[in-house]
């Protein structure tokens, strides 16, 4: 078992697979942070000012300054501007997944056609090997 798993694990998928899986986290946290900390507040401004991650609504019916000071009181909220920075974040890392697999795509050489291995007989229309002088169905000369 511990042979078969020095196998599993020694294969380069699996190990491509950890590369990548550690390369997308650090991804999402340089994106995670260009979206709140560089995009977000610009467009806040542009809105009259608005900071995003304050956006909230209380369900106790009360009135906070701040969503920490909501969460401070213990207050339940619904947090739909911490949702919008995740939205956009979720956009922004599908746009950049998209924009790699589509070049890696185009890179990619197009797998040549394989060598056909039979042909149709002109007579009786049967499948034949390419190799064939003589149909094996209708025996007639190729």
């Amino acid at each position: 078992m511990l042979k078969e798993f020095r196998d599993f694990v020694a294969r380069g998928n699996v190990l491509d697979l950890a590369v990548a899986v550690i390369i997308g986290g650090a991804f999402g946290k340089i994106i995670t942070s260009f979206v709140n900390d560089v995009l977000m507040p610009p467009i806040g401004r542009l809105l009259g000012g608005v900071d995003f991650s304050n956006l909230f609504i209380p369900l106790d019916g009360k009135t906070y300054d701040s969503l920490e000071v909501a969460k401070t009181a213990g207050a339940a909220t619904v947090n739909y501007g911490l949702f919008l920075n995740t939205v956009i974040d979720f956009l922004i890392v599908a746009f950049v997944i998209f924009l790699v697999v589509r070049t890696a795509n185009r890179m990619k050489k197009p797998v040549p056609a394989a060598e056909p291995t039979t042909k149709e007989c002109p007579h009786c229309f049967s499948t034949i090997s390419i190799k064939a002088t003589k149909c094996p169905n209708c025996t007639s000369q190729l």
